[in-house]
């Protein structure tokens, strides 16, 4: 029998299964889920116990693949959705977080800003740190405690005051894609620690992820549909660059293949805007010197644009 491509949380919710092999596993995480009690006091809607939980059940998703051991090895905000990697054992954990803390890991996310940006495509470097008044937040911090962020941004799209952006952190710092948004003057909307309070959940979205397997020897690249997020915002998914939605034509081996498919269902009009940009000749690096262009504004065909362990987006 195939293993299941999805499993069900206790609240309802349908979690896809975008990735595994015999070292990890990648789901496409829900938004409102925090990663353990150290996010916050909410423990009934941490995901790491609600996943130990149904393994040590017995749920099928997990007896299928023998699971007996699930922990992330990189982290999202509880409002984030998107590529989260688990490593399904405890001796694989040292080697997966190095790749992490190492930033050979390519990521890139989707986000919608409240306000169109200045620039077309741009990268900030503004250095971050704890908010020292407010527990919890993150702020740009030029002291000498301030640590070093990058994040490369590229416009989509806009559409009523709204902007579609493509974020590539080079850093991985707590909260950087938002608070860099924020410091351009067009925070994530539904970003209620550092935006505007009134749109209905946060957006932003990890769509992508790429590491060096440290076991397999070979590039490992992760995609999580764009499709339902664009539209969901009013934007043509084709906008987002293909290079970045979809995965190189290449053979695939048997250890590399996504989840088998169990064939079963998965539970869980747009108004477009601009042209599809053009992807750049590395898919996750950001041209150092961005070119000065309206937003929304096609970019020269060649223009350009990784994320590391604990931190959070």
């Amino acid at each position: 029998m195939a293993k299941p491509d999805c499993f069900e949380l206790h609240d309802g919710s349908i979690v896809n299964i975008l990735y595994e092999d015999r070292g990890v596993l990648a789901i496409d995480k829900p938004a409102g889920w925090m990663l353990g009690p150290d996010d916050g006091d909410h423990v009934d809607r941490s995901l790491h116990r609600a996943l130990v939980d149904s393994i040590e059940a017995g749920d099928w998703w997990a007896r299928s693949r023998n699971l007996k051991f699930l922990r992330f090895v990189h982290r999202l905000d509880a409002p984030t959705t998107g590529v989260l990697l688990f490593s399904k054992s405890q001796g694989a954990m040292p080697a997966l977080s190095r790749v992490f803390a190492e930033r050979t890991v390519k990521k890139a996310y989707l986000a919608v800003t409240d306000g169109v940006p200045r620039l077309g495509e741009w990268v900030c470097h503004e250095p971050l740190g704890p908010d020292l008044v407010e527990h919890g937040k993150h702020r740009v911090d030029h002291s000498p405690e301030g640590k070093p962020a990058e994040t490369g941004f590229r416009v989509l799209g806009s559409r009523e005051g709204r902007a579609l952006v493509l974020a590539l952190p080079i850093t991985g710092r707590t909260h950087q894609i938002r608070l860099h948004l924020a410091h351009a003057g067009c925070p994530v909307a539904g970003d209620i620690l550092y935006g505007r309070k009134d749109f209905h959940g946060l957006a932003l979205r990890a769509f992508r992820l790429e590491y060096p397997d440290p076991f397999l020897r070979r590039p490992t690249l992760i995609i999580a549909p764009t499709e339902g997020f664009c539209r969901r915002y009013g934007y043509d998914p084709l906008l987002v660059p293909e290079e970045f939605r979809n995965r190189p034509r290449r053979p695939v081996s048997a250890a590399e293949s996504p989840v088998e498919k169990s064939g079963g269902p998965v539970r869980a009009k747009a108004h477009p805007q601009g042209k599809p940009a053009s992807a750049p000749s590395q898919p996750n690096r950001v041209v150092k010197k961005p070119t000065q262009r309206p937003a929304g504004e096609r970019p020269a065909d060649g223009a350009g644009g990784q994320h590391s362990a604990a931190p959070k987006q």
